[in-house]
């Protein structure tokens, strides 16, 4: 145990259609190399750094369909078959204080009962997929039988980049620390950088917590306090996962960001209920737990069995260490999800009166598919694949440009200058051929930049769009659906597939770039 994208294109002026493929992942968004097992750390940036192989295919099997499908939900909420008797010590009903980022949907999954049985001591119920009240008091029925550990271990806004991740300085803490990770270096994204930067990158990268990046980083290696220079594969692998396309810290830090990402966006979608074990054994989750204590439950439970996992996941495993390095963790807590919020006015990536393909429904917002957030689209073309595009890419809100580099256009809505902070849209595969520039401010309709491949694993010219708020990928299907000019997105039985929805007009997610996936703003 350790220490714990489609591309499509037709002749406009024949009115032939021409069928191409395209998918797209985040896999070779830097290139990263680990200073060598057997060398002291070095400064200097090298003449020709090695890339690592990506981490992500292609082409994911599973996303890739060769005719449209009609979007569905990923999980409808059922009551279990036969009700759990309740012990004479047990209340019939559970009284349940609504967290920010629940539903009744959410909750009547979770909880094993119908979304209508389901009713608020005070005041009225929004629709089942509409956001609560935070702090409304809802009665729940009482159905399930033994669950696992109901202990919150952190707090949602300690998972994600969110507000309170604004003023740590990882880089700073880590050379206070004085361990290994103060002296480590890695080259990412052209240059050498510290250990305490590689955290922040993949933080700012993937969305993440960087506190909870360096805890989990402790727990697993004890880099962060240890001055001990690890040897072999507890150099290459500092977290365990012994991949070929996971060396160095930043990669597996992604691979963190993304495997405890599956059990946090899961939760909130409402598609996790249960954790299966390397041993067979099932173990329902506690409904009353939040997003982020389900990301880390779930994330052990794909290491640990038994004894091990049950004391990962308690106040002597991860959270010890959290607790060392940074104090109690509801010290940091912040309400991701403000009463009321909505998503602001945006329209579709593209200029007025031009026609694109609509290739990518709901998925993974940066890498792999842990937060179906994403929405893919392919300008017209009379060639397939990874060719020069001459339209553009326009802002989908007014904004400020905090990103723009390796194919990424970032844009603050609320103009603060953070990430962590506020509405935030997040632009992939975007050419440096004419792109803004960071700190441009940019209106509603601007021009971007022209689709394309780069940044990150692309078949064919297109563009990437997710959001974020308050740091947490808003999921595109959920309770802040995705809506640019008055569609809306609804997902599939698997990524990339889904819909657009407007009125009575309905626009199919393919990467074969069919005629049911053609949309014009």
């Amino acid at each position: 145990m350790t220490r714990h994208a489609v591309r499509f294109g037709w002749l406009l002026a024949a009115g032939a259609l021409l069928l191409a493929g395209l998918a797209c992942a985040r896999g070779d968004v830097t290139v990263t190399q680990a200073v060598p097992d057997s060398e002291p750390a070095i400064t200097e940036v090298p003449v020709s750094p090695t890339p690592l192989t990506p981490t992500v295919p292609p082409s994911p099997t599973v996303a890739i369909s060769p005719t449209p499908a009609e979007p569905v939900a990923p999980v409808s909420p059922t009551p279990p078959p036969t009700p759990t008797p309740n012990g004479s010590d047990l209340p019939s009903t559970v009284l349940y204080e609504v967290q920010p980022g629940d539903t009744l949907r959410s909750l009547a999954i979770r909880f094993g009962v119908l979304a209508e049985e389901i009713s608020v001591v005070e005041g009225q119920l929004p629709p089942e997929n509409e956001l609560l009240g935070i702090g409304q008091l809802l009665v729940i029925p009482r159905r399930l039988g033994p669950t696992g550990p109901a202990q919150k271990l952190l707090p949602d806004s300690e998972f994600v980049f969110s507000p309170h991740a604004v003023d740590f300085d990882a880089a700073a803490f880590a050379n206070e620390q004085g361990g290994f990770l103060g002296e480590y270096q890695e080259f990412v994204y052209g240059g050498w950088r510290s250990g305490g930067e590689v955290i922040e990158l993949a933080a700012r990268d993937n969305s993440v917590n960087p506190r909870l990046l360096m805890a989990v980083l402790e727990y697993e290696s004890g880099w962060v306090r240890n001055p001990t220079r690890p040897e072999g594969d507890n150099f290459s692998y500092p977290l365990g996962h012994k991949n070929p396309q996971a060396v160095g810290l930043f990669r597996q830090l992604t691979w963190l960001a993304n495997a405890m990402g599956e059990g946090y966006y899961a939760w909130r979608m409402g598609t996790l209920t249960e954790l299966s074990f390397s041993d067979t054994t099932v173990v329902r989750l506690a409904p009353e737990i939040n997003a982020a204590t389900a990301a880390i439950q779930t994330f052990y439970a794909q290491r640990l069995t038994g004894r091990s996992w049950a004391e990962a996941v308690s106040e002597q495993g991860l959270l010890a260490d959290y607790q060392t390095l940074f104090g109690d963790p509801w010290q940091y807590q912040h309400p991701l999800f403000e009463p009321g919020i909505v998503q602001p006015e945006l329209i579709l990536p593209f200029l007025p009166e031009h026609t694109w393909a609509f290739t990518g429904g709901p998925h993974g917002a940066w890498e792999r598919e842990a937060a179906w957030a994403a929405l893919d689209f392919a300008p017209p073309s009379i060639q397939s694949g990874c060719v020069d595009s001459d339209e553009w890419v326009v802002a989908s809100a007014p904004g400020l440009v905090l990103r723009a580099s390796d194919g990424v256009v970032v844009l603050d809505l609320d103009g603060d200058g953070r990430e962590q902070t506020g509405w935030v849209l997040i632009y992939l595969h975007v050419s440096d051929r004419g792109r803004v520039q960071i700190g441009d401010f940019v209106e509603l309709g601007d021009l971007l930049g022209h689709p394309s491949c780069e940044g990150g694993i692309a078949t064919g010219t297109h563009v990437h769009l997710a959001r974020k708020y308050n740091g947490e990928w808003i999921l595109a299907d959920g309770p802040l659906p995705f809506t640019l000019s008055g569609w809306v997105a609804r997902a599939g039985v698997a990524p990339y597939q889904g819909a657009l929805v407007n009125g009575d007009q309905t626009v199919l997610a393919c990467t074969c770039a069919s005629s049911q996936t053609y949309i014009k703003r």
